[in-house]
């Protein structure tokens, strides 16, 4: 059994911690035999090897009775750079746990599970449904709206640092003046609502205007100015933050995507992924 999780773009700049895109990148886990300890293979720089892995953790957490088995695990998606890679594993488990144990856990089920453990739902949603996901999670209430989002070129700069979430929160304001969060809350509408009409000018001139996060966190960023305005020379839509960073996603138009590549490679030169929107979300082959 091979089970497969994209990577998760979220915020898109307003939509704070309720709005995230699955992309095509992807982590990957085989189930092998059953063995009597859980064996993880894989090539993952401090991620252990046996059962106090996130995967194993969070298939138990779901289904605590299930066997030890021998799995290989590969991922393609950067580790804390912003794109979900803590979200894909816990995905993965809850659909190891589901396959395992023979749950029958629908999408909305394994959606409740990630959000209480993950906390919000940016993240885990897209990996889920795959798509554009707007979720909001409140007094253990879940609501989502899972959409088609735009057709348009997707390009990571994904910088060589890591950015903890964890760090990446303590530069936030604890409390937004009412003027200011009606100001937020009124250009986070105006971004969904492009994204949901594929008006991609709209909703780019409004993720442009976040007053939520970017502001505080682009310091941490110090690529992300140069970036913005390089895009800007090649007619993106938008770019910002994706996650908590250090990844800086740009929209833009696909016929403008391979000249964009080349200039960000001569002027940035780390990693840079060419992507597109996962449609899928979680998926099992056997």
């Amino acid at each position: 059994m091979k089970i497969s999780v994209p990577a998760t773009s979220a915020n898109l700049g307003p939509g704070f911690d309720s709005v995230g895109l699955a992309v095509t990148c992807y982590l990957r886990i085989e189930v092998l035999e059953e063995t009597n300890q859980w064996m993880i293979e894989h090539d993952l720089a401090g991620v252990p090897f046996d059962e106090t892995n996130l995967l194993i953790q969070t298939a138990l957490n779901v289904a605590p009775e299930i066997h030890p088995h021998h799995i290989k695990m590969v991922s393609d998606i950067p580790l804390a750079r912003g794109l979900g890679s803590s979200s894909s594993v816990i995905v993965a488990g809850i659909e190891l746990a589901n396959q395992l144990a023979q749950l029958n856990l629908s999408d909305d089920d394994k959606l409740s599970i990630a959000t209480k453990i993950e906390g919000h739902p940016d993240n885990v949603a897209p990996a889920i449904f795959g798509n554009l996901v707007v979720a909001s999670y409140i007094n253990q209430e879940l609501n989502k709206i899972v959409a088609d989002f735009p057709e348009t070129a997707l390009v990571a700069y994904v910088p060589a640092y890591e950015l903890k979430t964890s760090d990446s929160r303590q530069v936030l304001p604890q409390e937004l003046d009412f003027k200011e969060a009606v100001l937020a809350s009124s250009v986070a509408n105006i971004a969904v609502a492009g994204l949901l009409t594929g008006d991609l000018e709209m909703a780019g001139r409004a993720m442009s205007q976040d007053r939520f996060h970017e502001p505080y966190r682009q310091k941490l960023v110090p690529e992300f100015a140069a970036i913005r305005e390089l895009g800007q020379k090649y007619g993106a839509y938008a770019t910002y933050l994706s996650g908590a960073g250090p990844t800086v996603m740009t929209l833009l138009p696909k016929d403008k995507k391979a000249d964009f590549i080349s200039a960000l490679n001569k002027e940035l030169p780390d990693m840079i992924l060419d992507l597109e929107v996962d449609r899928k979300g979680v998926s099992v082959d056997d």
